[in-house]
């Protein structure tokens, strides 16, 4: 297994989780290689392919000089596992905010990978040992994720966890749980109507395409843990909803693995994490996990 790294941004905790979790992963996994698509001196006597910083970072203090630099590593470490010279990618954490003042146009990791992959749509899977979900709307605001949800979006959501857990996890019956988007599962329209208007009719859809699928189901009972032994994923309908129990459950565990991209890439499920960056304080757990189930995965 070859990993094509791209470093996030670099005032960020990526590079320091990065040279701790590298040697970790390749004294654990015999015959792997991984390559960094990022600045030599960040990274010490790893295996580096150079991309020149713009300015000298200081750790906790982004800069939108350093903007290009984050970008060209994605694009590079991206464009190496699309050609052939690596079997996957593992991401560090970007500050997105950063590279919006610098003009960057995509509200995130998971939308740039679907435009450099030739405009894909895509999905993002929270996946850890005791729970893997998978928010229906990304990176908007909770007004504005409503108000897009629709069918369709919980049909595309749904079969790309399906066919993710089939064809990368080996689960040849995939069992689906869908979250409610109102308390209760709107009770019985009592608490907003999207639930019986939105939601039910897109799962009664997919029931009928011969999916093992259930909802909607009020969130706030669904993470416990005899609900998780029930189903293989969960569907959130908006950000928070699905990544608040998995991070409750897993933060020093979990990864994020893009679904629907022709390639495996996955990342840690934090952030750039600028309040720690360069105190000896940040954990590498998450990081090491994402390169194991890039290896890991078909």
């Amino acid at each position: 297994m070859r990993l094509a790294i791209s470093v996030g941004d670099p005032a960020g905790i990526g590079p320091e989780i990065i040279r701790a979790a590298v040697p970790l992963f390749l004294a654990r996994t015999p015959g792997a290689q991984v390559k960094i698509f990022g600045d030599p001196r960040q990274f010490n006597a790893l295996p580096v392919h150079p991309i020149s910083l713009i300015e000298t970072p200081i750790l906790g203090q982004p800069s939108t000089a350093n903007a290009p630099y984050t970008i060209a590593s994605i694009e590079q470490a991206a464009a190496a596992v699309q050609n052939g010279d690596a079997d996957a990618l593992v991401t560090a954490p970007i500050a997105k905010d950063v590279l919006y003042k610098a003009g960057f146009s995509f509200p995130g990791h998971t939308e740039f990978l679907g435009h450099l992959a030739g405009g894909v749509p895509t999905h993002m899977m929270l996946a850890s040992a005791a729970l893997r979900v998978v928010p229906v709307t990304l990176h908007q605001s909770l007004a504005s994720a409503i108000a897009d949800l629709d069918e369709q979006k919980i049909v595309r959501a749904a079969h790309a966890a399906h066919a993710a857990l089939k064809n990368r996890f080996g689960i040849a019956h995939p069992r689906l749980a869908v979250c409610g988007l109102n308390p209760h599962a709107g009770e019985n329209g009592t608490m907003g109507l999207e639930d019986q208007a939105i939601i039910a009719p897109a799962v009664a859809r997919l029931q009928g395409e011969g999916l093992s699928i259930r909802g909607p189901l009020p969130a706030d009972t669904l993470f416990h843990p005899a609900a998780r032994e029930t189903y293989d994923v969960v569907l959130g309908m908006y950000h928070d909803q699905a990544l608040i129990p998995l991070k409750a459950l897993a933060f020093d565990e979990g990864v994020n693995l893009t679904l629907g991209l022709p390639f495996i890439r996955t990342s840690p499920d934090h952030g750039t994490a600028f309040d720690i960056a360069g105190q000896g304080m940040a954990r590498a757990e998450s990081f090491l996990a994402a390169m194991t189930l890039a290896a890991a995965l078909r």
